[in-house]
This record gives structure tokens, sequence and C-alpha cells, in this order.
């Protein structure tokens, strides 16, 4: 072969191979940092990008986009003297590719490290109890502390989260206990609470249908006591409009006599003392018995002499013979005799051709 036509092919490839080697594509969100003869030259953006071949290399490769990074569990003392393994979640992000490539040899471990020690700075002033409930706390400190020594290395922290905080079994079954106990207390203050509530409300539902009942019968009282009172007040008037004496009177109170004896309880009456006075002025009315009054008080007295005071005594005969029964019905007796001689006095002198009770016929 023609060492011209070898020289060409030779110079055909070199050329192909500088051109490739001088070309770089970059991606979306990527950065790369590029060095000439060992030294930093600059950084590469998204997109086609030309290089020196041989003179110039890419150092460093770096993700621009938002990172997570998440810690192993580290074992933390409380103030209490209690130790617990906290777990942390981290969001960065590359802000400078160059620092981030040569202000720190390993930017990730640099970052674990530094939030262990401010961990281990922040829970050992605080017990365990201000630590489980103290989390947006410990997140505002930790990024604070990470953001101000994370800036000169290129890398901005937008959050850190504590994932979990993991005390020792002992201390998380005296939590149990106290969690329960204190679940119970609350279900017996509300237990409680509600009896209460009951009460007072079964209380006021008495109080209310006590108030009522005594309002009814309180109404009840004054209807019946205003009937009865226009009744009264209605007879009163009926009577005083038709001019009733003493002799209708008189005849009324007899005539309701009779009725004490329709009672339930047949082994005891009760008899007005007013039945005598009753009779008399019923007799008085209806009948003149001033004749024959005399003669039966004469009779009376020869039967039974006064005593010193001039009362006709009884005979003690009389007196044992006598128990509360046979006076009731003696009374009621003399009572129907008097109501039938009334109703008699009260026909004969309707009728003026018939004799009067209590006339002879002399005196005719």
């Amino acid at each position: 072969m023609d060492p011209l036509v070898v020289l060409a092919l030779v110079a055909v490839i070199v050329v192909v191979f500088l051109g490739a080697a001088s070309v770089r594509i970059v991606p979306q969100a990527r950065r790369y940092n590029i060095e000439r003869f060992g030294r930093y030259r600059r950084t590469l953006q998204p997109g086609l990008n030309l290089v020196v071949p041989v003179a110039d290399r890419i150092n460093t490769k770096l993700d621009v986009r938002e990172q997570v990074y998440s810690s192993d569990p580290r074992p933390v003392i409380t103030e209490d003297n209690l130790v617990v393994n906290i777990d942390t979640v981290l969001y960065y992000q590359i802000t400078d590719p160059r620092a981030a490539a040569y202000e720190v040899a390993d930017y990730l471990q640099a970052i674990d490290q530094l939030t262990v020690t401010t961990l281990r700075n922040v829970i050992g002033s605080m017990d365990l109890e201000e630590t489980l409930t103290s989390r947006e706390e410990i997140n505002s400190r930790l990024r604070a502390v990470l953001d101000d020594a994370t800036g000169k290395w290129g890398i901005r922290v937008n959050r850190v989260e504590i994932k979990a905080i993991d005390p020792p079994h002992t201390i998380k079954e005296a939590m149990e206990k106290q969690m329960r106990a204190e679940r119970d207390k609350r279900a017996a203050i509300l237990h409680a609470e509600g009896e209460r509530q009951a009460k007072i409300l079964t209380a006021e539902g008495t109080k209310q249908k006590d108030i009522l009942e005594a309002q009814g019968a309180q109404q009840a009282m004054i209807l019946r006591a205003d009937g009865e009172a226009k009744a009264v007040e209605l007879v009163f008037q009926a009577v005083h409009r038709n001019n009733a004496d003493a002799k209708i009177l008189a005849y009324k109170y007899l005539e309701t006599l009779p009725h004490l004896a329709n009672s339930d309880n047949n082994t005891f009456w009760v008899i007005p003392g007013e039945l005598t006075e009753a009779i008399r002025t019923v007799t008085r009315a209806f009948g003149d018995q001033s004749a024959a009054q005399p003669e039966k008080t004469a009779a009376a007295g020869a039967d039974h002499p006064p005593d010193a005071h001039g009362t006709p005594e009884l005979d003690a005969g009389w007196t044992a013979s006598f128990d509360a029964a046979a006076a009731a019905d003696e009374a009621g007796k003399q009572a129907a005799a008097a109501v039938s001689d009334a109703k008699a006095e009260a026909e004969a002198a309707k009728s003026p051709q018939a004799p009067r009770r209590g006339q002879t016929s002399g005196d005719a």
C-alpha cells in the first residue's frame, strides 16, 4: 500500500479521535468539573460543550437536583441519662459544584457526622419527655447548624426531619403503663362526668315534673273551689230570692239525716248536736204543740221526779239499756217521725177544711 495513503488514513483517524474527544454533552441537572493539566478549569453546563483533548479532563460529575439522605440510627444520651436511638432524614441540594468537589472530600459523610454531633448537643440539653414532644424545635436547630456549616461546601440544606426516636425497652414499657393509666383516668373522669350530668338532668326533670304537678293541682283546687263557691253562691241567691224561712231550712236539715246511714262505715254514726233544736223548729213551724207539751212534761215529771235542781232524772234501767247504736237508731226514728209529722202538718195546713193537729173537738 502506498505510504501516503496510510498516512492519510492515520491522519483522518487522529482527527476523528481528537474531534470526538473535544466534544462533551452534559445532561440536564448535571454539572461536570473540568480540570486542565490537573487544575480546575471550569464547570460544564447542560448541553454541548467543547474541551481541549488530552489537556482537559472531567474530574467530578455532580447532580444538582435535591437529594435525600437517610442516616442510620445513632445513640444519643438525654439530659436524664437515657440512651435513645434517633434516625434522621436530610434533604439537601448542591448549589456550587466546584465547592462541593474541592472544599470537602466527602460531603455526605461530613453532613452525617455534623448531624450526629448536633443531635447530641441538642438532645443532651433535653430530658426524654421533652425530646419526644419537641421535634419541631430539634429540626429547626439542626437545620440552622447544618445550613451554616454546609454553605461553604456549596450545599444548601432544605429540610431536616427526625424519622424515629426509639427509647429503651424498659422505658417503652413504663411509658405504655403511664399512658394506660392516663387513659383509664380520663375514662373514669368522663364516666363520672356523664353520671353527674345524668343525675343533674334527672333532678331537673323531677323538679320540673313536681312543679308542673303542683301547678296542676293548684289550678284544679282553684277551679274546684271556684265551682263550689259559685254553687254555694247560687244556692244562697236562690234561698234569698225565694225568701226561705226557718221552717224550710229545718225541714231540709232533717231530710238529710237519713242519708248518714248510707255510709260504708255501718258501725258508727255521727248525730249532729242540733238535732233536737231542728225537731223543735219543725214542730213549732208546722204544728202548735203548746197544749200537748205541758201534759207530756207533767207525765214525764210524774214518772221521773226532778232532782234538787229541777232536772228530771232518768232511771238506771233506761240508761243501761241504750248504747251508742241504740241512741243513733232512736234519734233516726225521732227524726223520721218528725219529718212525717211535718209533712202531715204541711198537708193539713194546705186544706182549710181539715182540723189542725193539736185542736180537740171541743175547740172546734
